[in-house]
């Protein structure tokens, strides 16, 4: 698993320089001006998640209310002054020097982790068998005041994320069907109230409409996903070899290197490039997966499967926007797409995982 994080954040730093060495209105300039930031930042995230596995999950299990309330805190910070309006989204706080942090990804982590310390409490102490009912809608409590926060910006991505957290950590915890049903129901609900409501911003509605008719203004809402189509289509097997891709270079794709990074793959890598990126991520969910399966608490299993819907979904919305099978809703894509808080935010969750595997409770 680390190798394959390692793979993919080495990629990442080939991808997101190819994608804006020539935009000299990103750079300022200076070709290597995200080269270097995505390396700073994955050397930032590789510490992180070194200090998770020195410290250990299980001594980070007291300090969970503390972090959980900060995540908290800083994401509705981003609804004041202190909050950034990116590409429609009010999702950042900036921090000045071209520096700015993204709450919402790091709360993806405080809520697997508030929601495994109360769902686990009892089961670990050998007091119950699954949580009851009272611990479900604690844990839910836990995961509704971030996501009601995060609706606000609108940020409608980050919260498909932390719902789909949520109902994986609800099914490790043994937790009762009738509650998981009861949410999907619930989740419906909700999505029709917020239509009828008028949440939703204007571009994230044309968004939806743009995925139900690809056809629909091509040069408008629709160019992004016509372009990330051209892009990869147009890699063919092999590719048309690293820095150049004419898609690229000639700028047709916004947001190549965050939220469209993958583009840069399937027209610089070809499909066997592509298909590696895949692969790779598919080696990450797989170790998750084991891990979260032979943990030996259930705290620890359950912080596990919640890694593991978050990097499992978060990659597929993130290609299957770029393929038009999914809408776009920018999202990153884990560990690739450029961006400090979502490449720490990564790199936290795989020191969890290593701690996991590592530090399991000692039996006879």
């Amino acid at each position: 698993m680390l190798l394959a994080a390692l793979a993919l954040s080495g990629l990442s730093t080939l991808l997101v320089y190819s994608a804006t060495r020539g935009r000299t209105e990103l750079t300022h300039g200076d070709p290597s001006y995200f080269l270097l930031r995505n390396i700073l930042n994955t050397g930032i995230g590789l510490a992180l998640a070194f200090g998770v596995v020195r410290l250990g999950h299980h001594r980070l299990r007291g300090a969970v209310p503390l972090l959980y309330a900060i995540s908290v805190l800083c994401t509705a910070a981003v609804l004041t002054p202190l909050g950034a309006t990116i590409n429609g989204a009010r999702s950042w706080i900036q921090l000045g020097g071209g520096f700015s942090v993204q709450p919402s990804e790091f709360t993806k982590i405080t809520i697997a982790l508030g929601m495994a310390m109360l769902l686990a409490a009892k089961v670990d102490a050998g007091e119950q068998r699954r949580p009851d009912g009272r611990t479900v809608l604690r844990a839910l409590g836990v995961a509704a005041l971030p996501t009601l926060v995060i609706l606000l910006m609108p940020d409608l991505g980050s919260v498909m994320v932390l719902v789909v957290i949520v109902l994986a950590v609800l099914l490790a915890s043994g937790a009762s069907r009738r509650w998981l049903a009861g949410l999907l129901g619930a989740g419906v609900a909700g999505c029709l109230l917020v239509w009828q409501l008028g949440i939703l911003d204007t571009y994230q509605i044309n968004r939806f409409a743009a995925f139900a008719n690809p056809a629909l203004d091509p040069t408008g809402v629709g160019y992004n996903t016509n372009q990330a189509r051209i892009a990869i289509g147009s890699g063919g097997l092999t590719g048309s070899g690293l820095f150049h891709g004419s898609q690229t270079t000639g700028r047709f794709v916004p947001e190549q290197q965050t939220d469209f990074i993958f583009t840069v793959a399937g027209e610089e890598l070809g499909f066997i490039g592509a298909g590696a990126v895949i692969l790779l991520l598919g080696v990450v969910l797989w170790r998750a997966c084991r891990i979260a399966r032979e943990a030996g608490d259930l705290y620890g299993s359950i912080v596990a499967a919640g890694i593991v819907a978050w990097f499992a979904f978060q990659s597929f919305e993130n290609i299957g926007m770029t393929l038009g099978i999914m809408p776009v809703t920018g999202l990153p894509l884990p560990f690739v797409s450029y961006g400090g808080s979502s490449m720490f935010a990564a790199w936290i969750a795989v020191g969890l995982l290593q701690s996991i595997r590592t530090q399991r409770p000692v039996t006879a």
